[in-house]
């Protein structure tokens, strides 16, 4: 064949296969093929070349050209095959080549170039913990084929990742450099220019006239302006304004122009971010909508908006709104309902004729309101799994609306199934004894709430990420229920170090909150500790330098008998302390103390079963001697004796044990001794403090609550009191010197807890500085006291390996020694910040800085600017 013909059936093939970006060859050496007229082969043989790390025999099966296949030259199977290949997208260049042709057979050739492989990857211009989280976000590994399309995602992926943290002029270069070590490798240096965050700088909203372009721009969640602070800049303009307003004695027009001036002039963000991000945005329009609905406006629609740069790089947004006419709720008629009257669903959904429409308030009332009753609950919580109400606007006329809720009652499901998943280390029982839905029961939302919070409650589960599925069997009336749980590490540690009250302070405790007392002997539970079975096992151990060591035990079943919820705790405890000199030494003073407990907790079902009550039995033997800083005139030697008996009632509905919304925290209690005396013919007054206190007598009286409020989105409000009364039986004996109440500091206990002294956290003030009185060389204190926090709590991270939230506190407490001088209102005040964060292994852990507003009689050193480090709430 000649050299021209060869070419032209080269060309031939080449144009027939131009889409694929490849190249069909024939070798020059092939004669007696007539290129204008294709002729059928059959494939003799098949070779890959050029292919380093893929199977040959793969490729070959993409191809979909097999030895043995009938084939014509040119033709489509020789195209596809190469569009095959190339779709895989592993390679640079692409040619199929007839290397010889014997008679009617046919020996092809695939001549592959392969994209080269990523040896490495590394950044610049990030810092590390971007780059950490960049690379769990890339997912790039060694080994991947360096495409076009990975080259282009993982640009994207970058990109994405600044621009929601809004460097929206962010650039991403990716460099490909030939990895001399490795055949057909790349090693690609990702380089990043973040530049600036993009700011928002303002938001111009036009159109709006029902609502103040201030509550416009406060449905947005996410995007905010930046912050801005000029009281001083266009006080002239708004007195002149407010001056006309006063005029005319419209205060709603004073009140309009001094809100205007405050967005225009004071604009803070604390917790807020001003950076731009598209998504958010998007969303955040839909939210304005929304708070129109609110209002009655169902017809608002935001008309067109502008984002534009300014030339400091920042960003405005202009905003046009059409709001439309505002309109009420009319008639509202039921149909389908046969449980339940019309009249009883409508007080259920408490709207009245002639409400401003709200179609969020609707579809909450009809279908779950978490702060109240519902529609929906009716049904839900007696089986009516299958309810269905849709509400359908039958006339609009004027400003008014009529509305007919159409009911889909169903019939009752009851529960098949109930199953858990995600618990790897807690035993199924001890989740199951907490479940309130078992088989054979109604369908019950409110119960499902319920278990999912007792769930929380445990602190075994990840409490944000709790969830549940259900599986309707429509079929036979019935429901399986599935929860998910989270392990997160319910164990703790305490470790720390420092000094105070004069000397260094260690302390090292454990506290295992999922322990297994019945796996302690089994080799193989031990990893590091037996757990999975919900008791707990605590170990802690003080010392203050060479004077004082203390050491304690305990141990909490929490479901005595496996029946029911009765938590049994027994507990012992040693601490001795001595002023530092030799035994015999006349100075020598020692303090001592043993103390064992026995304690039962169980839930109650009335009132309702939140209420838990609670008794315990201590037993305490102090060793005295020369110890005599707590009584008047005693001298502080001898054994004094505490036997006591508390009982206690409390009601906890809160919703989150780290970081609670809503609910309350309540609790009444009463500890109290024998009335010895009362059996004892010894005249009292005559006895000296050493023989009168002997068998310590007394009853303590306690009363604290905490009350959560969700404001707005997760800013809550904490709100609790605190009261406790320490009374006698004999006023010949008086109130004890034991078992009294200190205010002030941080509220951790240490050596100076010895006398069973009850310490009571007041920032802003030292350490049990709030006395009664104030004595130089004796600290007696207070057999009344009375304390008041409000706390502002905004959470910074909600992830369970590490809960942040920060608060703002205001807070004041005092103490008395006499009733006749009691005085609620009578407090030492103080304000301040602080920062709680908790961490599964060692608690919730706190760093507070408060001002205390009031001086101290006889200690000037103890109010004013103090920082207070708390462990697992001391200070709370």
């Amino acid at each position: 064949m000649s050299l021209r013909k060869i070419s032209l059936l080269t060309l031939f093939l080449l144009l027939s296969s131009l889409c694929t970006f490849a190249q069909i060859s024939i070798g020059t050496d092939i004669e007696n093929i007539d290129y204008n007229n294709p002729k059928e082969y059959t494939v003799g043989g098949i070779t890959v070349s050029g292919v380093q790390y893929l199977d040959p025999n793969v490729l070959i099966m993409v191809a979909g050209i097999q030895v043995g296949d009938q084939i014509k030259v040119p033709g489509d199977k020789i195209t596809q095959g190469i569009e095959k290949l190339w779709r895989q997208g592993l390679f640079e260049d692409v040619k199929i080549v007839a290397s010889r042709i014997e008679g009617n057979s046919i020996f092809l050739e695939f001549r592959l170039t392969e994209r080269p492989r990523l040896s490495k990857f590394s950044f610049s211009g990030v810092k590390k913990s971007e780059a950490d989280d960049l690379r769990d976000q890339l997912k790039l590994v060694a080994g991947d084929v360096v495409t076009d399309n990975l080259i282009m995602r993982t640009k994207a992926r970058i990109m994405k990742f600044y621009t929601d943290k809004g460097y929206l002029n962010a650039e991403v270069e990716l460099v490909q450099n030939k990895d001399t070590t490795r055949l057909n490798n790349v090693a690609l240096k990702i380089n990043v220019k973040k530049h600036s965050k993009v700011r928002i700088a303002e938001i111009n909203v036009h159109g709006a006239y029902n609502l103040s372009s201030y509550k416009v721009k406060g449905a947005m969640e996410e995007t905010h302006e930046r912050s801005i602070f000029r009281p001083l800049s266009g006080l002239d303009t708004l007195a002149f304004g407010m001056a006309k307003e006063f005029v005319t004695m419209d205060m709603n027009g004073i009140l309009d122009r001094m809100e205007a001036w405050y967005q225009d002039h004071i604009r803070l963000r604390i917790f807020n971010s001003s950076k731009f991000i598209r998504e958010d945005y998007e969303t955040d329009k839909v939210n304005i909508i929304k708070k129109y609905n609110s209002i009655g406006f169902r017809d608002a629609y935001i008309v067109k908006d502008s984002v534009y740069k300014n030339p400091d790089k920042s960003v405005s947004i202009d905003l046009w709104v059409s709001e439309g006419p505002k309109y009420h709720f009319r008639n509202i008629t039921w149909v389908g309902n046969t449980k339940y009257s019309s009249e009883y669903l409508s007080q259920v959904l408490r709207i009245q004729k002639g409400d401003i429409y709200n179609e969020e308030l609707l579809e909450t009332n009809l279908s779950y309101n978490p702060n109240g009753f519902d529609v929906s609950s009716l049904y839900l919580d007696d089986g009516y799994l299958f309810f269905n109400a849709t509400p359908v606007e039958v006339k609009v006329e004027n400003d008014s609306i009529d509305l007919e809720i159409r009911i889909y009652e169903g019939k009752q499901a009851r529960l098949s199934k109930v199953a858990i998943r995600g618990n790897d280390r807690t035993n199924d029982h001890v989740i199951i004894r907490e479940l309130r839905t078992r088989p054979g029961q109604l369908f019950n939302r409110s119960e499902i709430i319920r278990t999912q919070r007792e769930l929380a409650q445990l602190k075994y589960f990840n409490a944000e990420k709790l969830g549940i599925d259900y599986t309707p069997n429509p079929q036979d009336g019935t429901v399986d229920l599935e929860y998910k749980v989270e392990e997160t590490s319910a164990d703790q540690v305490e470790l720390s170090g420092g000094w105070g009250y004069g000397r260094i302070v260690g302390t090292l405790g454990f506290s295992f909150n999922n322990f297994s007392l019945k796996r302690f002997f089994k080799k193989d539970a031990w990893k590091p500790i037996p757990n999975g079975d919900g008791q707990k096992l605590a170990l802690r151990f003080q010392t203050y330098g060479a004077g004082y060591i203390a050491g304690s035990v305990s141990f909490t079943e929490p479901w005595l008998g496996g029946k029911k919820a009765n938590a049994f705790t027994t507990s012992y405890s040693y601490s001795r302390y001595t002023n530092g000199y030799s035994s015999s030494n006349e100075n020598f003073a020692k303090f001592v103390i043993h103390g064992i407990g026995f304690s039962l907790g169980k839930r109650l079902n009335w009132p309702d079963d939140y209420f838990t009550l609670y008794q315990a039995i201590n037993l305490q033997r102090y060793d005295l001697q020369n110890y005599s800083t707590i009584f008047d005139v005693g001298s502080g030697d001898g054994q004094f004796n505490n036997i006591s008996y508390t009982i206690a009632i409390g009601r906890r509905s809160d919703d989150n044990p780290i970081f609670p919304r809503k609910g309350s925290d309540i609790s009444l209690s009463l500890e109290l001794t024998p009335p010895y005396s009362l059996f004892s013919s010894k005249n009292y007054s005559s006895l000296s403090e050493d023989e009168k206190y002997k068998w310590i007598e007394y009853h303590k009286w306690k009363f604290s609550g905490a009350w959560y409020t969700q404001l707005v989105g997760d800013l809550v409000l904490s709100s609790k009191m605190r009261f406790g009364f320490l009374g006698y039986y004999n006023s010949e004996i008086g109130t004890t010197p034991f078992e009294r109440f200190y205010l002030g500091g941080d509220g951790l206990s240490g050596y100076n807890n010895l006398d069973g002294r009850e310490i009571i956290a007041l920032r802003g003030y030292s350490n049990e500085s709030i006395l009664p009185e104030y004595f130089a060389d004796k600290t007696i204190g207070g057999s009344i006291y009375s304390k008041y926090t409000l706390e502002l709590r905004f959470p910074l991270s909600l992830n369970p390996n590490a809960t942040i939230y920060a608060l703002g506190f205001l807070e004041g407490g005092n103490s008395w020694n006499k009733f006749s001088k009691f005085n609620p209102f009578n407090v030492y005040k103080s304000a301040g910040l602080g920062m709680r964060i908790f961490l599964p292994m060692f608690g919730i852990l706190g760093l507070d800085w408060g001002y205390g507003m009031d001086p101290v009689p006889g200690n000037a050193s103890a109010n004013g600017g103090q920082f207070h480090f708390s462990i697992n709430q001391s200070i709370d």
